[in-house]
């Protein structure tokens, strides 16, 4: 039942943010008494930190094989863009916006958790990269993969850009083209000039 909850709940904190969604929408939406709910959480709260920990943890599990199934490491940023922009909801991140502003403990917990695993993944696909070619072999993927993860960060930022503005699948995809500007290699270059087209149609 526990399981259940967490995952009924962390699918209505994706929709409507934790903020919107009270222990009364989750108790209907699963058909249950409030009662059950509280006999395994103390408070909303606890509730809220068992839901995203297992958002992240869907979505980390999905990055890995994405990463696993794509040796190219061009086409991988693409993929991985393509898992954030379906759990950012698309048009907004206001769910994010709520986390941090009403849970900002939770919300240091998990950006420092984000952080740690993005960081592994991102120094592999550089040095993949430079393995292949595609990326020059003077950069250092240490320092680039916390500058990539810093203007991740900044790009999902809504307070610098309003989701009325600019829209986040938009921002993700001129960020990754940022990105692999400044660290490519005349082939890596050649290959992305040539894949553009085809890997913004496929995502």
């Amino acid at each position: 039942m526990k399981k259940e909850i967490i995952n009924n709940a962390s699918n209505l904190f994706l929709q409507y943010g934790c903020k919107n969604v009270t222990m009364d929408d989750i108790a209907n939406e699963m058909s249950i008494s409030k009662k059950t709910i509280y006999t395994h959480f103390k408070n909303k709260t606890d509730l809220v930190r068992a839901g995203v920990f297992k958002i992240f943890k869907d979505v980390n599990s999905i990055v890995s094989k994405v990463q696993k199934n794509n040796s190219n490491p061009i086409i991988s940023l693409y993929e991985i863009k393509k898992v954030a922009f379906q759990f950012l909801n698309k048009d907004n991140e206001s769910q994010r916006y709520q986390l941090q502003k009403y849970y900002p403990k939770i919300f240091a917990e998990i950006t420092k958790k984000e952080f740690e695993t993005m960081l592994v993944n991102f120094e592999n696909n550089l040095k993949e990269g430079i393995k292949m070619g595609f990326f020059r072999k003077s950069i250092n993927p240490e320092f680039l993969s916390r500058i990539y993860i810093n203007g991740l960060q900044g790009v999902r930022n809504i307070e610098l850009f309003p989701p009325k503005s600019f829209k986040i699948l938009h921002l993700l995809e001129s960020y990754i083209d940022y990105h692999l500007r400044a660290i490519v290699t005349k082939k890596g270059l050649a290959f992305l000039e040539k894949n553009k087209l085809r890997i913004k149609d496929e995502n």
